[in-house]
Formats: structure tokens, sequence, C-alpha cells
């Protein structure tokens, strides 16, 4: 038996799943009362189900209660523990009103997932809407949809675990944070706040109430999804030039699959990496990192 630093004994080569940090398994969430933001899209839904498979009480919110309620539903018929429930995350009286919400439901929340977010066509541009054609009003849409909805969503639930000391962030931004793609200046701005966001509530929150509480951000990459799927495969299941285009420049050599964030996703949140925060965690293949040379 070899002894770890905190004078533990653990077995060589032991699974490190079974190992034990502060009298918790690592990556268990069991009990843990999550929230997500945007968890009926896609992403969103596969990150919920990912948390309630894992043992958490999962409360998703989004701006329409039926398809918020039947992304509940679907994870109650898995056999999770999940409700679902309507807020504008522009709304703060509202968000005010769903944390009163899930901690009559569930008790205290643990864990806070921003995925909410969006793009406009209004503030993309095109061959039709050049740079100099955007409307202000869609840009601040698509920046407030993003980035002030993520900020007012840690105000709310934030304050609750700044009061208990405890409690774990996990915003998700998007590879147009790293690298700006084109067309889309508006989403990769905000997206980028977001992720700068991120590091500083991170360093505030450690600072100034309690280092248990810790603050990261996941960056998806291209994923295959219902609201890509036309821009990205054909009828026939083959890639588009775009999709060819992301396809190449990804090493892993596919697009990624919703299920393919809740691995790490689970180690954010989990006591695997309680000494973690303030990071930004590509989830992308690969192509974050890839010059194209």
């Amino acid at each position: 038996m070899a002894p770890n630093v905190s004078g533990a004994a653990v077995s060589e080569g032991s699974n490190m799943v079974e190992a034990e940090r502060g009298g918790q398994a690592l990556f268990d969430v069991r009990g843990r009362v999550a929230v997500l933001t945007g968890g009926s899209g896609q992403l969103g839904r596969a990150m919920a189900l990912g948390l309630a498979r894992a043992g958490a009480h999962v409360a998703i919110l989004g701006r329409h209660a039926e398809t918020e309620a039947a992304a509940a539903e679907a994870i109650q018929a898995d056999g999770g523990s999940a409700i679902g429930i309507a807020c504008d995350v522009l709304d703060r009286a509202a968000i005010e009103r769903a944390c009163e919400q899930v901690t009559s439901a569930f008790g205290p929340v643990d864990i806070l997932v921003n995925a909410a977010g969006g793009n406009s066509p209004a503030a993309t541009t095109s061959a039709e809407r050049t740079f100099f054609d955007l409307d202000a009003s869609a840009v601040n849409t698509v920046f407030a949809l993003n980035f002030t909805g993520t900020f007012q969503c840690c105000q709310v639930f934030g304050h609750a675990m700044a009061e208990r000391g405890e409690g774990c962030i996990v915003n998700i931004t998007s590879m147009n944070a790293l690298r700006p793609l084109t067309r889309i200046p508006a989403y990769s701005a905000a997206k980028a706040a977001v992720a700068n966001f991120t590091q500083w509530l991170a360093v505030h929150m450690a600072q100034e109430y309690s280092p248990r509480i810790r603050v990261n951000a996941i960056a998806p990459g291209f994923f295959l999804t219902e609201q890509n799927r036309y821009l990205l495969v054909d009828v026939d299941g083959a890639p588009t030039p775009r999709g060819q285009a992301i396809i190449g420049h990804t090493p892993a050599g596919h697009l990624g699959l919703p299920e393919d964030l809740v691995g790490t996703l689970l180690w954010l949140v989990s006591p695997a990496s309680a000494f973690v925060t303030g990071v930004v965690v590509p989830v992308d293949g690969g192509f974050s990192s890839f010059s194209g040379v």
C-alpha cells in the first residue's frame, strides 16, 4: 500500500473512480442538486441526463414550460430525478423565483450549469447583410442571451452558494470564444465574454467568499445537433462543404455528439476537480489545437 499526501492508503493501480477525497468518492454527485439553464436544448438535455444518471437531482430551466417539463419527464422515465421550470434568464425576478422553486423541491443548489444561449440571423453577416448593415438591437439581444443571462444566473444562484460557502458553477461557452468564426461577430464576442467572466468569477468567489466555490467553463467544439444538422450534413448523412471543412480541421476526424460533453461536466462538478477553478476546457476533438498545417 502506498500512502497519499493526506496520509490515507490507496492500493497501487486502484481504480481512481473508487478513490476518495474528503470522504466523497471521485466523480460522485449522488444527491447533489443541479440547475441547468437551456437544459431542454440538445446539448443541455444530454448534460441534464448525464447528471441525473450519475444520481443528481436536476432542475431544467428554460423559457417554455412545456419544453422544460418534457425534458424533465424524459429524465424521470429514465429513472432520474428532475423537474422543469419556465424561466427567462434575462428576467432577474424569474430567476429568483426559479431558485426558490428548486430549493423547495430539492434543497440548496450545489451545481449551476449555464447552457442558455443562441444566435440570430439578424446578427449574422451574409451575402445580403454585410457587417455594416448589422442591427445593433439584434447584436445586443444575442449578447444579452449569451452573456447577461449567464451573469444574472451566477448572481442569483451564486449568492446562495456564497452564503453556504460551497458550490460549483460551469458556464458553457463556445469554440468561438477561443477562435472566432466567420459571420457571427455578436455570438463570438458574447461567448468570449463568458470565458473571461468565468475566470473573473472564479477568483472573486474564492477570494471573497470561499475557495470551495469553483467556477469553470466548457468550450464545445462542433457538435451535430438537430439545429445545425442541415448545415453540416446532407440528407444522406454525408458532410456538406462546411461540415467537411470543420471535420478537416478537427484532428479527431468527426463531429462531436452531445453525450461527449458529459464526462467533462461530471469531472468539473465532482470532487475529482476539487483543485480546478477558473479554467475553460475545450471539448472539441483537437480543433483549437490545430493550425491547419
